[in-house]
């Protein structure tokens, strides 16, 4: 599987993890990934920074990336007690009225309530890529496109390259233009913010269109070396996976005291049809796995999803409640559709080696074809 991409971070496989756990972020890149640690969830920069410095220690010595979650134009925005009286009050009665209904219990009086993930904002975001660059990182990825040109233009002062998700050709072309390195061709069945457009569909297009100007990685319904191969033939030069992460041994995010969270009790029993497409998670179009959360706000009467970054701050304090609940029916997490092949809970280590074992034995079954 290794190719002049993996060559180029200093990689076994183009395997690109993105994931929010920097355990399992680690864990890829020791396993010959490129691990590539989610920084939506950090609000302020001093525990960032903390993470970044654990990831420095804990990689030994690998390459490892950062994902933020820019826009291009630089938006007017205000402080998080601004923007709260942003949301209706409706909204409000909307999500206290459903966790009531769905049995979730309000938290205790001694737990510090969740403010909403500012990471959405342009300038937390900005002050994310600042703290990466005091570190180490191989490369910077922008969920919401291309980053604004002088953020890419620092990083490539660094050395440290930029990829951008793109859910269209045109979008892929916009980010080449700006000057992004890699596009991340993410189809329809990714989990998170993605496009309308198939994988299958998407990335030859977006190959055939940016041409050696970017690297082209595959994103979305990868779960497995059969799919990583397929990718491949697709034009693409690697594969980025993030909702597959998320039933690692290592992935210790809102677990239980036995060591598996309601939400991987979720994950696992989910079938590849147990997703929906919504803004309710943060304001914008994203795959997630399909919950009575999900199903209450499909309801007749449910009020339409805010905006970004109000629709988060408006569900913060119900997903904060929704963990701290542990009922597997009732969570909100993105996923793929490849959540059907999430099936177990193992290191990502043994998930790594399989990928490839399966990768091989692909390549060596077509090669026989005349």
């Amino acid at each position: 599987m290794r190719n002049a991409l993996a060559d180029k971070f200093g990689i076994q496989y183009p395997i690109f993890a993105f994931t929010p756990s920097e355990h399992v972020a680690a864990a890829v890149s020791r396993a010959g990934g490129l691990g590539v640690l989610g920084c939506v969830r950090f609000n302020d920069p001093e525990e960032l920074e903390a993470v970044l410095t654990w990831m420095d220690e804990n990689t030994d010595g690998k390459p490892y990336g950062v994902d933020i979650v820019m826009p291009a134009k630089i938006p007017t925005e205000g402080k998080a007690v601004d923007l709260d009286k942003l949301i209706p009050a409706e909204h409000r009665a909307f999500v206290n009225r459903t966790l009531e209904e769905l049995g979730v219990p309000p938290l205790s009086d001694d737990v510090e309530r969740a403010t909403g993930t500012l990471g959405w904002l342009h300038s937390v975001a900005r002050a994310q890529v600042d703290v990466a660059l005091r570190h180490r990182p191989a490369l910077i990825a922008n969920a919401l496109g291309s980053p604004p040109k002088d953020v890419i233009d620092e990083a490539h002062e660094h050395g440290v390259p930029v990829a951008a998700l793109a859910g269209a050709v045109g979008h892929a072309l916009s980010h080449v233009a700006n000057g992004v390195d890699i596009v991340i061709a993410q189809g329809y069945e990714a989990g998170g913010h993605t496009g309308e457009i198939a994988s299958m569909v998407l990335v030859p297009e977006i190959v055939d269109a940016v041409g050696d100007s970017a690297t082209v990685l595959a994103a979305g319904g990868i779960g497995s070396g059969r799919q990583i191969a397929a990718a491949m033939s697709l034009g693409a030069s690697g594969v980025w996976m993030g909702s597959y992460w998320l039933t690692a041994a290592e992935y210790k995010l809102g677990s239980a005291a036995d060591g598996t969270s309601a939400t991987q009790r979720a994950l696992l029993a989910a079938t590849s049809s147990d997703t929906v497409r919504s803004r309710i998670y943060s304001g914008k179009p994203a795959r997630l796995l399909k919950t009575k959360w999900t199903e209450a706000w499909s309801k007749p009467g449910a009020p339409d999803a805010l905006p970004m970054p109000l629709q988060n701050l408006l569900v913060a304090e119900a997903h904060q409640r929704i963990v701290a609940s542990a009922d597997p029916e009732v969570v909100a997490m993105p996923a793929g559709q490849i959540v059907g092949r999430m099936n177990e809970i193992r290191p990502v280590a043994e998930s790594i080696a399989e990928l490839v074992a399966e990768f091989d034995t692909t390549v060596a079954r077509l090669s026989k074809l005349t």
